[in-house]
């Protein structure tokens, strides 16, 4: 797991930037029944551990692991409208991440699918923004953070490395969730994996 406080850019051995970042009220962000599934009962582990998991692109699904045990998930848009600027789609998902956090209270973990293969290159050049953005926001936050990869996550979820989109919707269906597509079954997957094998330990 990679560790938040490895990642500061530091400018002198004793100077490290500091966490610059407007944050909004936590009250701008509410997760209404349509948009998020309800969390079925489960028994899980490492009950006193936040975890946010991501999938994460254009419409990015999320599930949340309270203090609590209750899991929360939905999706999240940050397409870009024909009057912005390439970098918008970011920034809003930069204010989203703070919005999110200060509503649960904060979060030990975040993990998010690692995607090593993309369709082209703007998908590779996309991912990679969202994972610069990610990355550079748990650090801001001191928050820890792990990629999984894709093939780990279906062969957890599904029994195959190889398993396709309709295959995982229907693993996570069978633990209790409805997940409204295959972005935000897969972050309920990584989730789940994130919580059931600690991370990858188990």
């Amino acid at each position: 797991m990679a560790s938040s406080a490895k990642n500061h850019a530091v400018v002198a051995p004793t100077t490290i930037i500091p966490c610059m970042e407007t944050t909004m009220a936590a009250t701008t962000l509410t997760l209404p029944a349509a948009d998020a599934s309800p969390p079925p009962a489960l028994s899980l582990s490492s009950a006193h551990d936040v975890i946010l998991a991501l999938d994460l692109g254009a419409t990015t699904g999320w599930a949340v692991r309270s203090i609590d045990g209750a899991i929360t998930s939905g999706t999240a848009e940050f397409r870009l409208d024909r009057w912005q600027s390439g970098g918008m789609r970011f920034l809003r998902f930069k204010r989203w991440l703070t919005e999110i956090k200060n509503q649960v209270g904060g979060f030990d973990l975040a993990v998010y699918e690692q995607v090593r293969r993309h369709a082209g290159v703007d998908a590779a050049h996309a991912f990679g923004g969202w994972l610069a953005i990610l990355t550079a926001w748990c650090d801001c936050h001191d928050i820890a953070y792990q990629g999984v990869p894709v093939g780990t996550i279906k062969r957890f979820i599904a029994g195959k490395g190889n398993a396709d989109k309709a295959a995982v919707i229907a693993a996570i269906r069978a633990r209790g969730f409805n997940p409204a597509d295959d972005n935000e079954a897969d972050a309920l997957a990584i989730l789940l994996w994130a919580i059931e094998t600690q991370g990858g330990v188990r």
